[in-house]
């Protein structure tokens, strides 16, 4: 499936967009005044945007922040005005929608609390500090309420329709099958002997679980021990995993109906299940999920619904840039598929959306960046586009965003992959580690200096006979270090080795296992505290089949639609013109003379630096 990001819109508004953050005025720009702006750079649908404004703008874009040079700044300079054009048209259209006094009010004072300004001279203070005044705050956080309320409003509208909901349901399935459930009673116990007794009670032949869990048990009791039971019944309901801790459910759902478990112990305290039916994972009608179904369907088409009001917005925005203006951009078509275009910006949007790509760009590896993003980016944007378009023909009423309808498009042409017994049983023999449970450990060390070998020796003859750690480790001038539960290969190499790649165990003592006194790289003592040693669990075949079983129809679904997009892809029209793009916004560089040479100088017409390029 396309890993495109989904939220177009988060991309080109970041905080203003989907969701609003509050305090995070910090980063947006002061209106000021009109005196202090400077001249007008250009015009978005003919309101103007002046040379301060812009500059503080710039500032504050994380990309053209860490001062990109050459191509990677053209590229920039794009990225950033598409996002300030249409966070400029987004704010126009929604320049009349009402903001009521007490919204405004609830607003500043969550920021007045998020930042502790509950003092009028903290708050003054606060507004020195980002460069506001409180009117340049307050209308601030009026374009932000406005923008909320159009997001809003956009995606509540956009309501799926039945046969809409029916397809989505259709397509995501696993989503809504039913977990493994059981009905059951427990009885919980505070010790081992009393749970050991009662578990021979239960066992016995006729026995009454209900009425023992009734007289006995710590939990449930005045309901038999009835897990899931309705309020003031005593028959249990289905219940999952999550009702019972983690040792517990473990033992649980290894029993089927009318097995009882021995005492489990978990969190001190000791559980007797009895299950008394068991309910296996399995498929649910479209009836018994639709509500779910239908938040799921409204949210995503709701984004497509938001995706092409920004889409619309942008088509309609009129930049006019002004005479002499020193900022100027374009947005030129870097592909086509069929009669559709791709401009740059939508490509620059999702690269530098990308984490990895300020990071690059801090360590000088800007134009590394640029080879290896934008292309792959760009195709991906093709394939989505190319899928889109096939979607169409398809005949089903696909909905959302591009990338959800291509998603969507391929789900339907491999809904009806299957997989065979046989073939999830070779892909558990063949990758076992995947249904392994590592060895695991409760590991704690006490370090010691290079010249205090004896100390560390008799730290460990005092371990051996017990005591409390913290106490011990100190009075030996040693430094308690807990690695907590690890697994092999999460602690430094020696420990490590120690713990989990020594066959046997070391001595154990009344705080547990304690290891010989062992010399790190550094020339430095500590000695080990191992307990809860758990070795390695190979789960059962037919414990883990249906996780398996989805394992290997995924894989083969995702060859399937992989193999489709590819079979869509040759058929489709597409011109791929990013290359001769990005040499057009490459500066070009003068020609270097030799000034050591005689008679050498420079040429009569030296090449310049590219100029800022046109707004489309």
């Amino acid at each position: 499936m396309f890993g495109i990001n989904r939220r177009v819109v988060a991309i080109i508004f970041g905080v203003l967009a989907l969701a609003f953050v509050v305090g995070s005025v910090l980063l947006f720009t002061p209106q000021g005044q009109r005196s202090t702006q400077g001249k007008t750079e250009f015009t978005v649908n003919g309101r103007p945007v002046y040379e301060l404004d812009l500059a503080r703008a710039q500032q504050n874009d994380p990309i053209l922040s860490t001062n990109p040079q050459g191509l990677l700044k053209n590229l920039a300079d794009v990225n950033f005005g598409e996002r300030f054009v249409i966070t400029n048209a987004l704010l126009q259209d929604t320049a009349r929608i009402g903001v009521s006094s007490g919204e405004l009010k609830k607003e500043l004072d969550t920021i007045k609390e998020r930042f502790g300004l509950q003092k009028k001279e903290d708050y003054d203070r606060f507004l020195t500090q980002v460069g506001y005044t409180d009117s340049q705050l307050r209308n601030e956080l009026r374009d932000q309420i406005r923008i909320n309320k159009r997001i809003e409003d956009i995606q509540k509208k956009a309501e799926p329709t039945e046969e809409e909901m029916r397809l989505y349901f259709e397509l995501n399935r696993d989503q809504y099958k039913n977990e493994e459930r059981v009905q059951a009673r427990q009885i919980v116990l505070d010790d081992k002997a009393t749970a050991d007794k009662i578990y021979a009670e239960v066992s016995a032949s006729g026995a009454d679980f209900a009425a023992i869990a009734k007289a006995n048990s710590k939990l449930n009791a005045e309901q038999g021990g009835a897990l899931g039971a309705e309020a003031g019944k005593s028959e249990p309901g289905p219940v999952t995993r999550v009702v019972f801790p983690n040792a517990v459910a473990d033992a649980v759902f290894k029993l089927r109906d009318g097995q009882i478990s021995k005492p489990i112990e978990a969190g001190g305290r000791f559980y007797i299940v009895k299950v008394e039916k068991y309910l296996p994972a399995g498929d649910v009608k479209f009836e018994e999920v639709k509500d779910r179904v239908k938040e799921d369907a409204k949210r995503i088409k709701g984004q497509g619904a938001l995706e092409a009001y920004i889409e619309e917005l942008r088509k309609k925005a009129n930049v006019k840039f002004a005479e002499g203006a020193t900022f100027k951009f374009e947005n030129p078509v870097v592909a086509k598929v069929g009669e559709t275009e791709i401009r740059l910006a939508e490509v620059t949007q999702s690269v530098f959306a990308n984490q990895q790509v300020p990071q690059l760009l801090q360590q000088g590896l800007g134009e590394l960046a640029v080879q290896f993003f934008m292309p792959q980016t760009l195709e991906q944007l093709i394939s989505r586009e190319v899928v889109y378009q096939a979607a169409k023909g398809l005949g089903q009423p696909f909905f959302g965003s591009k990338t959800d309808i291509a998603n969507q498009a391929q789900l339907w042409q491999t809904r009806n992959i299957a997989v065979s017994d046989a073939d999830v049983r070779k892909f558990y023999d063949a990758n076992l580690a995947n249904f392994t449970i590592p060895a695991s450990a409760k590991v704690q060390a006490v370090n010691f200096k290079k010249e205090d070998k004896a100390k560390a020796e008799a730290f460990r003859a005092a371990a051996l006979k017990g005591g409390k750690l913290e106490d011990l480790a100190k009075a030996n001038g040693g430094t308690l270090q807990d690695f907590g539960v690890v697994n092999p290969g999460t602690m430094p190499p020696v420990p490590n080795r120690l713990v989990f790649l020594t066959r046997g165990s070391f001595p154990k003592g009344p705080l547990g296992e304690v290891s010989e006194v062992v010399k790190l790289e550094d020339g430095s003592y500590q000695v080990l505290i191992v307990n809860d040693r758990k070795a390695e669990v190979l789960r059962p075949f037919e414990e883990v089949k249906e996780q398996a079983r989805q394992q290997v129809l995924a894989t083969r679904r995702a060859e399937a639609a992989q193999k489709w997009v590819e079979e869509v892809r040759k058929a489709a029209k597409v011109e791929n013109n990013l290359q001769k793009v990005l040499t057009s916004l490459t500066p070009k560089e003068e020609p270097k003379t030799n000034e050591n040479q005689p008679g050498t100088s420079a040429p009569s017409n030296p090449s310049t630096p590219a100029n800022p390029p046109a707004n489309r």
